[in-house]
């Protein structure tokens, strides 16, 4: 057994009583503060804090949001008692604004920024930087070829490492060529748009986050429902829904205006088994950028927003709003207009709540619903046979008493609690319930006045959204995606090559190429440096062995070999001396 086995076999006892005795360094709070923010700003940490924000989204779509519609997280706490009010102290109603959304988001905005940074500045350094040295043992490089200049084509190695360092120029490397005497080289790389690629990528996530913040800040929406003739004016006081960003301040609204002037809905009378259907939305608008311009007749329809003011407006839903006359029980006009039907079906069969809080001497309410082609069933069922206006019919009930309007609690506009109204018209009361075509009045029951249903008219529900950090999204999105597909397609290669002269007069050429990570392409690269190499010095290819000229001269592409466990390597070195030589 030799001593150094004996030596090997002794060493572990001192070995343990080292590490025993050894001592951790103390961090302090500066190398803590270091440590953190290497932490911090590692990929790992800004991949797993993306994961974090797309889990920590979810509860926004499981639960009500307190922006969207506060009346609804109310009576979800209402309805939900033992663990509604849990839920807001998490502010889990309040998701996107959140103390721990927000910190979730900041700390991956920071990451990235911690990520980017530092690589864009290695990055520059190393495209500013010359290519690395030459190898000893280009015959070690997972590429390696060799070419072989015949004597008499007057091309000494100086000229040969040049006319290499053209041709790869022209294929896109930065070369730099090195005097190494007798054998001279050039080292080439090219492939550092892969990593601006990379940069583009994370940069772009950046600005997407930014992008997306800055809407959630200043940005806002809204809806409205027009009918035709009326006109829309962009103050809040307009809106029929408003949802106003974080930072949102009324001088942000544009003093536009629109006007529907007329709404048509093109239906299938064509495709069987699909008559009636809609297949088409046109809505005829006057728009004003502001009080003082000209109007402009434009068209909405769906997914062809207008904008106007910074805003796009999008038509969303429509129906039908017919206009109705009521009189009090004095014979005044208590109210007199168009009523929004809210569809409840198909064929647009729709629900109608009329409040007429200025009757006198008692608030009258109608539910019921409005037919545009009523057909009645045997049994005396009134349904809609057909979207289109060919028999429409108003179907009411009323109610008399104390709507609950005075006391300035928000109601529901298509809701009516009758449970404190005494009914005037029911189909199980003796005046029976209130049947109106177009043009016709019915009078109330005990003198409590009219009603008359004089024509229908069209509206559209539009939503209206502001968005300032849209575009940039929009932007640096796209720009993240060209960045992956460059750092994805786009791969880092080096190239040298070196030559010398043998002592017959021909001159020698070796070339190796590595790539930076995974190339399953850079075989077919050594292959294309190879042809253009010979094409510029007139060589043949590796079947033939005879140049262009006639001579002989020899193409060799090579793949490195390794040797046994000496640590030689037994490839033939056409630059230099022949024979197995030791690693360098």
């Amino acid at each position: 057994m030799s001593e150094r086995v004996k030596a090997n076999k002794k060493s572990p006892a001192p070995v343990a009583a080292a590490k025993t005795e050894a001592a951790l360094p103390v961090l302090g709070p500066v190398e803590m503060l270091r440590w953190a923010w290497t932490q911090l700003t590692s990929m790992r940490t800004a991949l797993f804090l993306l994961l974090l924000l797309a889990v920590a989204a979810v509860p926004g779509s499981l639960f009500p949001q307190r922006p969207a519609n506060p009346s609804i997280v109310t009576q979800y706490i209402k309805d939900n008692p033992d663990y509604g009010k849990l839920l807001d102290i998490l502010q889990l109603y309040d998701v996107y604004s959140s103390a721990w959304f927000s910190a979730i988001y900041i700390l991956l905005f920071i990451s990235l920024i911690g990520c980017v940074v530092p690589r864009a500045i290695a990055h520059y350094k190393a495209m500013r930087s010359q290519p690395p040295r030459t190898p000893k043992r280009l015959s070690r490089l997972p590429e390696y070829g060799t070419l072989v200049v015949p004597a008499d084509a007057g091309l000494p190695a100086s000229d040969a490492i040049r006319s290499a360092a053209g041709v790869l120029k022209k294929r896109g490397y930065r070369v730099e060529v090195r005097d190494d005497g007798a054998r001279p080289s050039l080292g080439a790389e090219r492939g550092f748009a892969k990593e601006v690629g990379n940069l583009v990528f994370h940069t772009s996530l950046i600005g997407v986050l930014v992008s997306v913040a800055v809407g959630g800040l200043f940005g806002y929406s809204g809806q409205r429902i027009l009918v035709e003739g009326d006109t829309f004016v962009n103050t809040l006081v307009g809106y029929d829904q408003f949802t106003p960003g974080t930072n949102f301040q009324s001088s942000q609204l544009q003093p536009y205006s629109i006007q529907l002037d007329k709404f048509d809905v093109l239906f299938d009378r064509e495709s069987p088994g699909k008559i009636g259907q809609p297949i088409d939305f046109n809505a005829e608008v006057t728009t004003r950028e502001t009080p003082d311009s000209p109007a402009k007749q434009e068209v909405l329809k769906v997914n062809d927003p207008v904008t106007l003011g910074g805003t796009s407006i999008y038509l969303t839903g429509n129906g039908y709003a017919p206009v109705v006359t009521i009189r009090d029980g004095a014979g005044n006009v208590a109210m007199q207009g168009p009523v929004v039907a809210k569809l409840q079906g198909d064929n647009y069969y729709s629900s109608l709540v009329i409040k007429v809080p200025d009757a006198r001497p008692d608030q009258l309410g109608f539910v019921g619903f409005f037919l545009p082609t009523a057909f009645i069933t045997e049994e005396g069922v009134s349904f809609s046979g057909d979207p289109d206006l060919f028999n429409p019919q108003l179907t009411l009930n009323s109610y008399f008493g104390d709507l609950g309007l005075d006391a300035g609690s928000p109601q529901n506009v298509f809701e009516l609690d009758v449970s404190d109204l005494t009914p005037l018209n029911a189909r199980n009361l003796d005046a029976g319930g209130i049947t109106l075509a177009p043009g016709s009045t019915y009078t109330l029951p005990d003198g409590k006045g009219s009603i008359s249903f004089d024509s229908v008219k069209r509206y559209v529900g539009v939503d209206i959204h502001h968005n300032p950090g849209q575009l940039y999204a929009l932007i640096f999105a796209l720009l993240a995606v060209g960045g992956l597909i460059v750092s994805l397609y786009v791969n880092r290669r080096r190239v040298w090559v070196r030559t010398g002269t043998h002592e017959d007069g021909r001159t020698m050429v070796e070339y190796g190429l590595l790539a930076r990570g995974e190339d399953h392409r850079l075989a077919a690269e050594a292959v294309a440096v190879r042809k253009l190499l010979s094409e510029e010095w007139q060589l043949a290819d590796s079947d033939s062995g005879e140049s262009a000229d006639g001579s002989d001269s020899s193409v060799t592409q090579q793949t490195p070999s390794r040797q046994g466990d000496n640590g030689a390597d037994s490839v033939t070195t056409p630059a230099g001396p022949t024979g197995p030589k030791k690693d360098q």
